[in-house]
Parts: structure tokens; sequence; C-alpha cells
């Protein structure tokens, strides 16, 4: 678990200055966790924006078994937003609360989020 809340710490704290190439990204993700939050780092430079806030995790353990865990969450954005550069809301879509899912595995004694999946806005 400690895993996958470091992730999205990373994630929060990268999102707010996008770097698609920011190191820290890689400290507690890889393969497609890593490549999906890359995606949507590269995507918000592309529309020039910022995630500001924090989002709040409730995750649970769905099974855990022979180094891998598999993580369900129910993701409160409401208080994590993108902005334009120029300090105003991208849209005035509030935020909401999404499903996620993930894996967490252990490779070479070490625990990194290997699969994340964010379903869209208000799915939990």
């Amino acid at each position: 678990m400690a895993a996958y809340r470091a992730m999205w710490s990373d994630l929060t704290a990268v999102s707010a200055a996008p770097d698609p190439q920011a190191p820290r990204l890689e400290e507690h993700a890889t393969a497609g966790a890593l490549e999906l939050m890359k995606y949507g780092i590269r995507k918000a430079v592309k529309e020039g924006v910022v995630t500001k806030g924090t989002p709040h995790l409730a995750p649970t353990v769905v099974s855990a078994r022979d180094g891998k865990v598999v993580i369900r969450d129910c993701v409160d954005g409401t208080h994590w937003l993108e902005y334009k550069l120029n300090g105003k809301l991208k849209n005035d879509v509030p935020g909401s609360h999404f499903k996620a899912d993930a894996t967490v595995q252990r490779t070479k004694g070490i625990w990194k989020v290997t699969h994340l999946y964010m379903d869209d806005s208000g799915t939990c």
C-alpha cells in the first residue's frame, strides 16, 4: 500500500510542474503504470495545463499473494484540478470521484506499481 500511496504523491507533485521525464515518476511506478502517468503528463504539457491540489485516496486490497497486490480505490479528485498557465481553471467541470485499479509488484526487493487504470469521472 505504501508504494501505491507514494506513486500518487509522485504524480501529484509532477503534475503541478509537468515534466514527463521527471525521475520522480519512476520511483514508485514501472511498466504500464509509468507509461500511463507519462502519457498524462505529456498531454498536460501539450494542453498547457498544470494540476493543483491533492487527490484523496481510499485504497483497499482486493488480493495479495506471491509478491503481487491488487488494489481498488475511489480517488477523490474534487480538490485536484487542472489550471491553465494563466492561473484560471481549465474548464468549469468540477473535480469528481473516480475508480482506480492498480497492481503493485515486488521486483528485485522493491515494491512498485506496475499496472494502473483510472476510470472516468463519477465512477465511484
